[in-house]
């Protein structure tokens, strides 16, 4: 079972799943604080090598099985071209201005 984008509980989480998605990089950095950090795997990633690397350039796509923490931390099938299809966790820093500092990202 999935739950839809629109269903997520966290309005800059539900932007980040949304922008990914849509492939629009524009939005996709809007979300991101300047000085924005990720990791994948508990290793720290160069942050826009990695996302045009596993998000762009691969169509990557996010299905949200699970919400947790206020909808800060989710449960996802994640697929692009490079992978296939993947079970993934995702957790998120989202500052007091709705930006996010910091996402992580893994094997779930």
């Amino acid at each position: 079972m999935t739950i839809a984008p629109a269903k997520l509980s966290d309005p800059t989480v539900r932007a980040f799943v949304n922008a990914v998605n849509a492939h629009d990089r524009d939005a996709f950095m809007a979300l991101l604080a300047d000085d924005a950090t990720m990791s994948d795997d508990g290793s720290d990633r160069d942050l826009d090598d990695w996302t045009d690397r596993e998000i762009f350039s691969s169509h990557g796509h996010m299905e949200v099985e699970n919400e947790s923490k206020g909808g800060r931390a989710l449960i996802a099938r994640y697929s692009n071209d490079t992978w296939g299809e993947m079970r993934t966790a995702w957790r998120f820093t989202v500052s007091e201005d709705g930006r996010i500092s910091r996402f992580e990202t893994g094997q779930a």
